[in-house]
C-alpha cells in the first residue's frame, strides 16, 4: 500500500467514531417552568422525575430539563417561557395557570403539558377535555372546589369557632375563584369567613395580626406558591398565635402543621411525568385527554393536634388518609 493511501485510510477510520456520534440522536430537553423557586418546588420535582422513571426517562442519561424558575413574579413567565422555546425544548411542563398560559402565548408547535386548578377549557387552554387540540394537555387539579370542603373539614375539626379565615395571595389568577367558593360554602354551615390577603411577608405578618385581634378561631390557608415557599414560616406563626390551621398540602403538615386537604404534589406531577414521557415517545398532546384529579388526601398531625389542645372527632380520624404522630 502507498504511503498516501495508508494515511487516507487511517484518518477516515478515526473520522468514522465522529461521525457515529454526530448521527446519533440528540438528548431531549424538557422545559420545566414555574411560578415558585426551587425550595417549593421540591416534592412537585421528586414526582415528575419519578413519573419520567416510569416512564423511561432517567435525568442525565435520556433526557435533560432547563430549570426556569419566576421567583413568585409572573410578569416574568413570558419571558421565561420565550427563553425555553428559544432552546427549542421537546416539552415543556407548565404547573399552574399563569405558567400554562404563558406557555401557550409563546409557542403553537412545541407540546405542553400543564397542571392547573379550574377547567383549562375555561382558561382557554384547551377546546374540549376529551380532545384537546393543539399542543397542550394536561391535569385539573380542582384547586377552587378543594376550598369549600376544606372549610367544612375545619369546622368539623373545630366545631365551636365561629368565625374562620382564609389566607389567600390576591396576585393569585385563582384569587376570585377561591373566594368565591369558599364564601359561598359559609353559610351553609353557619360560619363566617374572614378574608386575609396577603402576597408579601410583611403581608404574612399582617395578616396573622389581624386574625389574633378579631379572634378569629382557626384559619384556611389557599393554594399558592407564595404559601408553598413559606411553609416553616407559616406554621410558626400559627402555632406562636395558636390557630388551629388547615393547609393544602401534605408537605405543610409533615413540617408541623395540624391539618391538610388537598391533591397530593407528588402524585400529580407523577402523572403529569407519565404524560411527559408518553409526548417524548412520539405521541401528539392533541391525543391525549384532560385528566381529572379527583382524589384528594386528608392528612392529620395529631402531635399538633393535642399541642393546640384539639380532640380530633372520630368521624374525621375515619376520613383521614394519613395520621402523622
Amino acid at each position: 500500500m502507498k504511503r498516501r493511501e495508508f494515511i487516507t485510510l487511517v484518518a477516515g477510520a478515526a473520522a468514522w467514531p465522529l461521525a457515529a456520534r454526530a448521527q446519533q440522536p440528540a438528548i431531549p430537553v424538557i422545559g420545566y417552568l414555574n411560578l415558585g423557586s426551587p425550595e417549593s418546588d421540591t416534592p412537585r420535582l421528586t414526582g415528575l422525575r419519578r413519573g419520567l422513571n416510569e416512564a423511561g426517562y432517567i435525568e442525565g442519561r435520556n433526557f435533560l430539563i432547563e430549570y426556569r424558575w419566576a421567583g413568585n413574579q409572573a410578569d416574568r413567565l413570558p419571558a421565561l417561557a420565550a427563553d425555553l422555546v428559544q432552546l427549542r425544548v421537546a416539552v415543556i411542563v407548565a404547573g399552574g395557570p399563569p405558567q400554562a398560559l404563558a406557555a401557550k402565548a409563546a409557542t403553537t408547535s412545541i407540546p405542553i403539558v400543564f397542571l392547573v386548578g379550574v377547567d383549562p377549557v375555561q382558561l382557554g387552554l384547551v377546546t374540549s377535555l376529551n380532545r384537546p387540540g393543539g399542543n397542550l394537555t394536561g391535569f385539573n387539579g380542582f384547586v377552587g372546589e378543594l376550598g369549600s370542603k376544606g372549610l367544612a373539614l375545619l369546622h368539623d375539626l373545630v366545631p365551636s369557632v365561629a368565625t374562620i379565615g382564609f389566607l389567600e395571595n390576591p396576585n393569585n389568577p385563582l384569587f376570585a375563584v377561591t373566594t368565591r367558593d369558599v364564601l359561598a360554602a359559609a353559610p351553609a354551615l353557619g360560619l363566617k369567613v374572614q378574608i386575609l390577603n396577603a402576597g408579601t411577608d410583611r403581608e404574612i405578618d399582617a395578616a396573622f395580626a389581624s386574625l389574633v385581634q378579631a379572634r378569629t378561631g382557626a384559619l384556611l390557608v389557599g393554594v399558592d406558591p407564595f404559601f408553598n415557599n413559606r411553609i416553616q414560616r407559616l406554621i410558626e406563626l400559627a402555632a406562636a398565635h395558636a390557630i388551629p390551621t388547615l393547609y393544602s398540602f401534605r408537605e405543610f403538615v409533615v413540617a408541623g402543621g395540624l391539618i391538610s386537604y388537598g391533591v397530593s404534589l407528588i402524585e400529580s406531577y407523577r402523572q403529569v411525568g407519565l404524560y411527559t414521557g408518553r409526548i417524548l415517545k412520539g405521541e401528539k398532546p392533541s391525543d391525549l385527554p384532560v385528566q381529572q384529579m379527583t382524589k384528594p388526601e386528608l392528612i392529620i398531625n395529631l402531635k399538633t393536634a393535642r399541642t393546640l389542645g384539639i380532640d380530633v372527632p372520630p368521624q374525621l380520624l375515619a376520613l383521614t388518609d394519613e395520621v402523622i404522630e
